[in-house]
């Protein structure tokens, strides 16, 4: 019950930063910052030495931390000298539900998807926040958040217990916000059979498994009757919305958020893009060598600073995410700006020679381009050794593979790319060991 009075005390706080001006967003932001730099200079050696020479220094002129080189610091960064990195994988290793590292730490890690896990840990204080994060998406999308409101939730994820989305579900599991948490890698029919049972209000999950899940419901496989859906983890294609829409009469919405940060951006019942939390993280929109993109244009990556971690602190981290900050001017009375493009991460990009011997990067947009407008389940693009492999789940018509072949093959021409494209039908697209079933896999 401490967890959830604090959530609510949150809650409170940033439902009132979204009614200032973007002059007291600044101050805001820039008051945040210097508590978190002060904060990190006195208690972290790491930035003390990564720092040195800069304390005085705008932000945009401090180095950037990467993921290798938080892993690597990661027993000087942190701020608690009772923290060691051979201890927190250790209790990860060994982690049960509801345990805390230290008796007080929550421990999240990402999937090493793109290389070694990376650990993050968040105190009390952090980790209501972080579930603050979440619960504001919620609220954005018409769900109303406090003790009188029960809501039942469930989340097809992961279930492991060091991910952030199994860990924010444990803390909020309670006769207030009764939870399901199903593991998106268990058998569809199994998924089904057990979300029939619960009739959840609210249904959250990845974007992959929406589509999926929708069909499920068209087909009248699955019943159940969600007034609120939230993708989250992966792109949400047009198609996977569309039919989201179809199955269930509501429109998903989409969050941005990452183990490292918590949430950090979400849409708003307007479904006209994901505002970005600006009262909690101070985000930059860069490209490859960290210089900043302008509105309108996507970056190679982001740099983000978190306002609240102490336990450890974030400045200046670097999340491979390749975004599109809109160029509109905030809206009076509200002061974040908006995401309105996700082209995914920078590692889903795929690399070719093109015909002058030159690196030519597509990107994963060309491909939803093409494959969001086929009457199939499901598709994935492989990268391989000699060209690609196109996956296509519940293919109907075995004359869409020429065509598909066809236009794949003319995108990529007129990039001055020619690949051998194989196109398989398969019957479902095979998911990874947390259930997700990513669109494109490069050799990476």
């Amino acid at each position: 019950m401490r967890i959830i009075v604090g959530l609510l005390r949150q809650i409170a706080r940033l439902r009132a930063a979204e009614h200032g001006s973007p002059q007291q967003l600044q101050a805001h932001q820039a008051s945040g910052l210097q508590h978190l730099r002060s904060f990190a200079y006195s208690h972290s050696s790491f930035y003390q030495e990564f720092h040195a020479g800069k304390f005085n220094c705008p932000l945009n002129e401090l180095p950037v931390v990467t993921k290798q080189i938080l892993m690597e610091h990661f027993d000087k960064l942190v701020t608690d000298p009772q923290v060691r990195l051979r201890d927190a994988r250790a209790f990860i290793a060994n982690q049960h539900a509801q345990a805390k590292y230290l008796n007080r730490y929550w421990v999240s890690a990402t999937s090493g998807s793109t290389g070694a896990p990376g650990i993050f840990l968040f105190n009390r204080n952090e980790w209501v926040n972080v579930m603050a994060t979440f619960a504001r998406g919620h609220e954005w999308a018409g769900g109303l958040i406090n003790l009188q409101h029960r809501m039942k939730m469930a989340s097809v994820a992961s279930t492991t217990p060091w991910h952030m989305s199994s860990q924010v579900g444990m803390t909020l599991s309670s006769v207030w916000m009764p939870a399901l948490r199903l593991a998106a890698s268990d058998p569809l029919p199994n998924i089904v059979e057990r979300l029939n049972a619960f009739q959840p209000t609210m249904l959250i999950t990845y974007a992959s498994m929406i589509r999926i899940l929708a069909d499920e419901q068209i087909a009248g496989r699955l019943r159940i009757k969600p007034h609120l859906i939230f993708a989250s983890s992966e792109v949400l294609t047009d198609e996977s919305r569309r039919r989201a829409t179809t199955a269930w009469g509501r429109e998903p919405f989409s969050q941005y958020a990452a183990t490292e940060t918590g949430g950090m951006a979400a849409e708003r019942e307007s479904h006209d893009g994901m505002y970005i939390f600006e009262d909690n993280v101070i985000v930059e929109n860069v490209d490859a060598s960290n210089r900043p993109v302008p509105a309108g244009a996507y970056g190679h990556k982001l740099l983000v600073t978190t306002l609240f971690s102490r336990t450890l602190p974030l400045i200046r981290y670097e999340l491979n995410d390749r975004v599109r900050i809109s160029p509109e001017a905030v809206r009076p009375g509200f002061p974040f700006a908006k995401i309105d493009g996700i082209g995914g991460r920078t590692e889903d990009a795929l690399h070719f020679t093109n015909s002058a011997g030159d690196d030519t990067v597509v990107q994963t947009l060309v491909f939803h381009d093409v494959l969001d407008t086929l009457p199939v389940r499901g598709w994935q693009v492989r990268q391989t050794a000699t060209g690609l492999d196109i996956l296509m789940a519940g293919l109907k018509d075995d004359s869409a593979i020429a065509t598909t072949q066809q236009k794949i093959g003319g995108v990529l021409a007129s990039l001055g790319v020619t690949v051998a494209i194989n196109v398989v039908a398969v019957h479902d697209i095979p998911n990874d060991a947390s259930g997700k079933r990513p669109l494109i896999k490069s050799l990476s």
